[in-house]
This record gives C-alpha cells, structure tokens and sequence, in this order.
C-alpha cells in the first residue's frame, strides 16, 4: 500500500508569508491553437512537501544537492505526538520507542496545507540531540518548520546542522497509522538551492505492519 504524504500544488497553496506562492504561467496552449502545451512553474523551493538544505539555516553550509539521496530513502517511522498549537515535541513526548532511521512526526497542528496557520507545534533541539543518538538521520514532521513560527533563531534547524540531520517539512500525515514505512521523498538536484520540493510516498512493508 502507498501513502502519498504530498499535498497537491495548486495555486491555493498557502505558503510562508513573504514565500512565492505558486503559480502557473502557460506558454503554449494545444486548447488554443499550439502544437504542444508549455507552461512554468513560479515558486518557492520550500513548497508543499519539501526537504531543507544546510543552506536555509547555516550561513556557509552546503545546498541541497549535496544532501546523500539515502537520507530521504529507506524504513521510516510515523509517531503521533500529542502536543496542541505551539507546542513542542520532546523526547519525553515521544510515544513509541525510535526504531528507525527516519523519523516523521504527526502532530495535527497544520491540517490545512490551503490555510496557513502560525500556531503549528514543532521540535526542540533536545528531541534532535535525542534522534541522533539514537541512530536518526531524517526528522521530518507535518508541519511547515521544525521550529515554531516565530523563532527567529532556528533552534531545532541549527541542532539539525549540528548532528548532520535532515530535514522533511510539510508532509501529510492525517491518514497515515503510527508504524514502520519504506519512506521515497527525494529532493531534485537544484545545485546551490536551499530547499526542493519532493514527492514523498510511504510504502507499507512486508514484514512490518502499521501500528506495530
């Protein structure tokens, strides 16, 4: 079975204020005469589902081309976290012992992708510190930051740059059961990027059931 943890892009997608919201500019139109259809794509590269890169938060890291594609492939564990609206995951918030390398967090507090809210929950740097020793490489959470709205100062992203963790942002979670998945949510190869959208999917494994 796939879950798509994708929300769909259109143009009622709300994103960060101030982002480039996206839209879509048609070239060319078969309905109008064209020989083929054409159009580009306006945007921000923290679109939708979208992984971070070093970039976004440390002043001379990397882009996320450089990120190693297995950080966004491989057994993933989905965890429901009970925290309300600016609330922030810990490690004693946890419900489920880490079993995974990939870890990605549903907390409810962004249920619409088409209406920004800024009172959605994220992670603290203890959580970080507490994923990487557990083996993590991968936190991601439904959510558009791993840092609550008005922090300024990126806590959660710069323990992420300090432990060499990546990032995985506004996936949808809502239908998914807590368990062990195959997550695919590869970033493009936009060199010198901060960000790229992905297509994230989780994929039931055989030998894993959800809610185990």
């Amino acid at each position: 079975m796939i879950y798509d943890i994708t929300p769909p892009i259109t143009d009622a997608l709300e994103v960060w204020p101030g982002d480039t919201p996206p839209s879509r500019e048609v070239l060319l139109d078969m309905k109008r005469g064209a020989n083929i259809t054409l159009s580009t794509l306006h945007a921000t590269v923290h679109l939708g589902a979208h992984a971070d890169g070093p970039s976004h938060y440390g002043k001379d890291a990397p882009g996320i081309e450089t990120r190693a594609l297995e950080n966004y492939l491989g057994p993933c564990q989905v965890m429901h976290v009970a925290v309300g609206p600016k609330g922030r995951i810990t490690p004693e918030t946890l419900t489920a012992a880490v079993r995974a390398e990939r870890i990605l967090f549903r907390t409810g507090t962004f249920p619409d992708p088409y209406h920004f809210r800024q009172d959605f929950a994220a992670l603290t740097p203890e959580l970080i510190g507490y994923l990487r020793s557990h083996g993590v490489r991968l936190v991601g959470i439904d959510t558009p930051s791993v840092d609550l709205f008005e922090a300024e100062d990126l806590p959660a992203h710069h323990a992420c740059l300090q432990h060499d963790m990546a990032i995985l942002e506004g996936v949808v979670l809502d239908a998914v059961p807590e368990g062990i998945y195959e997550l695919i949510a590869l970033p493009l190869r936009l060199v010198g990027f901060d960000a790229s959208p992905v297509r994230a999917i989780l994929r039931t494994l055989p030998n894993a059931e959800a809610g185990s």
